[in-house]
């Protein structure tokens, strides 16, 4: 099936059938439905080939995967990648996944697919301080949006973030209206941006309740039996709820009570963070903050496209609030 094929059986030029595809503004849309209506009915399909040879365009994005320490991919991602591919398709595009070694950031795999032309854009995860990939794309004139903030004192590109002090907030704010006065924060160690913007959230809710926060903040790797060895000194301490940095470390808290025999929820109300799919089926189940990954994967391509239509624009910069999805353990 060919565009002339197209055209004969539409009635129209070859061109008038590419402006139906590429250009759909420029026909009246009496001819548009027509040329359309023909493209439906004899299943044709633009070649991806062909168009990036005329408009220099792949309709790629690229986006790079990098292995999880233990193996297996934090939930929060996966679910991230399926809202940003359904974005993406959306607007006639296609994410392409790339291997990224592990560690922190890094450059592998960028500079290959810019030498191949492989890619019109990317979008990042996982942006920490010292991250070198904004500034690098920056100088390329590569366009990228950032899922996260680049968490250091000079802003490059485009990002879309969630709120996790606003998170954490909320936590503290429903625990307070539930009578708990000993609110403790689990999280991870200072220096992660994401980990830091979340104890920010419980510590100005506490400071706003005049609640104490001396000795009430553990620290703890990402894995659940780290986090249950952390919290032990807290729960020690009095504390009468926990919220936590991920619903990881929440887990936890679970296990921490219950080889002291006691019970989530009951004995001590447990809020994580993420919404992950564990949590709804604990138990008792976990109050947690979710994030609003569908509209982060909507705002990163809208970014995205909109640094490709006019590379010299200012920043896009879009911060999403979370939502506390309230269930059994608080």
């Amino acid at each position: 099936m060919t565009l002339a094929m197209v055209a004969r059986r539409a009635g129209v030029s070859p061109q008038t059938v590419s402006n139906a595809i590429n250009s759909p503004d420029l026909l009246r849309p009496e001819t548009l439905e027509r040329v359309r209506r023909t493209i439906d009915e004899m299943g044709y399909r633009p070649s991806r080939a062909a168009q990036t040879l005329r408009t220099r365009s792949s309709k790629l994005i690229g986006y790079g995967i990098q292995p999880a320490p233990d193996g297996n991919p934090p939930p929060v991602m996966d679910r991230f990648l399926h809202a940003l591919s359904q974005a993406a398709d959306e607007a006639g595009y296609r994410i392409l996944l790339f291997a990224c070694p592990p560690g922190g950031p890094s450059l592998d795999g960028y500079e290959e697919l810019l030498a191949r032309h492989d890619v019109d854009g990317f979008v990042l995860s996982n942006t920490a301080r010292q991250d070198p990939r904004q500034a690098w794309l920056a100088k390329r004139g590569v366009p990228f949006v950032g899922f996260g903030r680049m968490w250091s004192g000079r802003q490059i590109g485009d990002w879309v973030d969630v709120d996790g002090a606003f998170g954490t907030d909320a936590a503290v704010e429903h625990l307070v209206a539930l009578g708990h006065r000993r609110i403790a924060f689990l999280g991870w160690p200072r220096g992660s941006g994401v980990g830091d913007d979340r104890a920010e959230g419980w510590q100005r809710a506490m400071r706003r309740h005049g609640l104490p926060t001396r000795g009430r903040r553990a620290e703890s790797a990402g894995d659940v039996e780290a986090a249950r060895t952390a919290v032990k000194p807290l729960l020690d301490a009095g504390a009468t709820a926990v919220v936590a940095a991920s619903d990881t470390l929440a887990l936890g808290c679970y296990h921490a009570l219950r080889e002291r025999g006691t019970t989530p929820g009951r004995d001590l109300a447990v809020v994580g963070f993420d919404d992950s799919p564990t949590a709804a089926i604990l138990s008792p189940s976990l109050t947690t903050v979710a994030q609003p990954l569908e509209a982060v994967g909507r705002e990163c391509v809208r970014l995205l496209l909109a640094r490709m239509a006019t590379p010299d624009a200012p920043p896009g910069r879009v911060l999403l609030e979370p939502s506390l999805v309230v269930r059994e353990s608080a």
